[in-house]
């Protein structure tokens, strides 16, 4: 296929530019893949899901009959424990979830409003 002289740099042009948008779009405007939004929103559900149930468990916690003393001993608990304490406890449990990531999250997140409120 021959292509006349003049069209030459008019399609080099063209490509430049597409490639330029592509990497000024994707690398600084903040595009991004369909991939890349579902997985971000996924985090953004699964924090909002913890946050909204993490006051829920601190609840639990407190009007259990022994709380002064399962506080106590959860701070005698090092920081990486903490959340299986709550856990095991059974506070940060919610019906219908399936999620034991999601449980030990809300579990972590619970034991730190426990600690930081009391």
């Amino acid at each position: 296929m021959n292509i006349s002289a003049q069209i030459k740099p008019a399609l080099w042009g063209v490509a430049g530019g597409a490639l330029a948008l592509a990497t000024i779009g994707f690398g600084w405007a903040g595009w991004t893949t369909s991939a890349q939004a579902d997985s971000t929103v996924r985090t953004q559900i699964d924090n909002a899901v913890v946050a909204a149930l993490a006051p829920v468990c601190v609840d639990k916690f407190q009007r259990a009959g022994d709380a002064p003393a399962n506080l106590a001993a959860l701070r005698r608990i090092d920081n990486k424990s903490q959340g299986r304490f709550v856990e095991k406890g059974g506070w940060a449990a919610v019906p219908g979830n399936n999620s034991s990531e999601r449980l030990s999250e809300v579990a972590r997140a619970c034991a730190t409003l426990l600690l930081t409120s009391a």
